[in-house]
């Protein structure tokens, strides 16, 4: 007797088919192209998880660098400033703030050129 385990295979089919919902043509209709369209979907996916940490950080940092040469200061010294006056923001927080907050923002980097100028004194 063959036994071909029809009820699991069937439902991997139908699986795999209900993830290539809204695909066109074959790729949602048929097993075999729906099959290598949901696995290089999912390559992207897993790629593009990444890819967008890595592209929000850096907007962040443009958004935080032009606040920061409006308040007549570069980014990467405003950094250096929250460091060493041990202000724990990340960017993500700080860009928020420096879009939405102008006056907090101020203070931030107020806090941070202090910060520079003890740092810079401490060391002559």
């Amino acid at each position: 007797m063959r036994i071909t385990n029809a009820v699991a295979s069937r439902s991997r089919r139908k699986r795999m088919l209900r993830a290539a919902k809204g695909f066109r043509l074959k790729r949602s209709k048929l097993y075999r192209y729906a099959s290598d369209a949901v696995d290089h979907g999912q390559q992207y996916a897993y790629r593009d998880r990444k890819t967008k940490k890595r592209t929000f950080r850096y907007l962040w940092q443009i958004r935080i660098n032009a606040a920061a040469r409006s308040a007549g200061i570069t980014y990467s010294r405003l950094i250096e400033g929250l460091k060493a006056a041990k202000i724990e923001l990340d960017r993500k927080v700080l860009a928020d703030i420096a879009a939405q907050d102008a006056s907090a923002f101020g203070e931030i980097v107020k806090a941070a050129q202090a910060a520079l100028k003890t740092k810079a004194s401490s060391k002559a």
